[in-house]
């Protein structure tokens, strides 16, 4: 995080405006407003604190959305500056995790318009569940599942606006109010993408269900 801010305060950095998202986090809402505030003021260990926090769950999604581990370390790397050069517009009450899972988002969908990637080549891909990364997974064990590794191609394989409700409700747990306002859609827009999802992974899944899809079939709406 350090290297980051050096970069910041050096002007690599483009700046533009994300949009604050005001929707709920895991995290001890006293501790994020106290984060939000040292992070406001320019304070290193608040910096360092919000990346301890959220720079593993960044990295998995961005992985698992794009398909590819180099393009989910630029990506989050570029994540991660947009804090650092936004940090000052942050208002007191930004909720930090939504706010950034917004960023990342943003950054996905800019690179696949820049690359003109297909949707129907995310099957091609890398896979979903990334292996082989030196930082550390609350899923590895999941890996190793056969029945989660179908799961995670059926996912991969899907058009990136369901994969990435799925991604955002089903493994993020975030309420589908929420996927919406990250990804910039109406409440009920977001309901029929994650309908949609889940029917068209329960397809790629038909020749032989898989126990774990019961968790993505049991997404509260």
């Amino acid at each position: 995080m350090a290297a980051l801010l050096q970069r910041a305060a050096a002007g690599i950095v483009t700046l533009s405006r994300f949009p604050a998202v005001r929707v709920s986090t895991s995290m001890d809402r006293e501790h994020e407003l106290q984060l939000v505030r040292g992070v406001r003021t320019g304070d290193p260990a608040a910096f360092d604190a919000v990346y301890e926090a959220f720079n593993t769950r960044l990295y998995n999604f961005l992985a698992r959305l794009a398909g590819s581990r180099d393009v989910a370390d630029d990506l989050l790397e570029e994540t991660w500056l947009r804090l650092v050069t936004h940090a000052h517009r942050l208002q007191p009450d930004t909720r930090l995790g939504p706010w950034l899972f917004t960023v990342a988002r943003h950054l996905h969908v800019s690179y696949r318009r820049s690359r003109i990637l297909e949707d129907s080549h995310a099957a091609g891909l890398l896979g979903l569940w990334p292996s082989g990364s030196t930082r550390p997974s609350p899923l590895e064990a999941a890996e190793a599942n056969e029945a989660e590794r179908r799961i995670a191609t059926g996912l991969a394989s899907l058009p990136a606006r369901y994969r990435e409700a799925l991604l955002l409700v089903a493994v993020e747990g975030l309420r589908p109010a929420e996927a919406a306002e990250i990804c910039g859609v109406t409440a009920e827009a977001m309901r029929q993408r994650l309908s949609r999802a889940r029917a068209s992974l329960a397809r790629r899944l038909a020749e032989g269900e898989s126990p774990g899809l019961a968790s993505l079939k049991e997404v509260t709406l």
